[in-house]
């Protein structure tokens, strides 16, 4: 069965970004795996499988890409209001424009 474009990046493009976030408020922010955790909304076990590997382990090279997700990881670190989903649409969003994922469906159109 064909998967749709939502449930390529369900399975294979969220880890990604989540990985990507989560390394980024470790290194470059000083977090915990704990506190990483608690920012995105996930386990520290969630989080510990990011960092060794288990999940999302697919390297992100595209340096204006990187950029992008550490300013998403500043966001979620230092603004109390930061929305976790908001960012991590916005760079999912990012993602496809740079033809990464497939294009999605209608509902997460790039034109929004």
């Amino acid at each position: 069965m064909k998967r749709t474009p939502c449930e390529h990046i369900l399975w294979n493009g969220l880890p990604v970004i989540r990985k990507e976030i989560a390394e980024c408020m470790i290194s470059d922010f000083g977090l915990n795996q704990k506190e990483a955790a608690e920012k995105l909304g996930m386990t520290p076990a969630a989080v510990c499988q990011y960092l060794s590997k288990k999940r999302g382990n697919t390297e992100i090279d595209n340096e204006e890409l990187l950029k992008e997700i550490s300013l998403s990881a500043e966001h979620i670190v230092q603004d109390e209001k930061a929305d976790v989903i908001q960012e991590t649409c916005r760079i999912c969003k990012l993602f496809m424009e740079k033809g990464i994922f497939p294009s999605a469906c209608d509902a997460c159109s790039t034109d929004k």
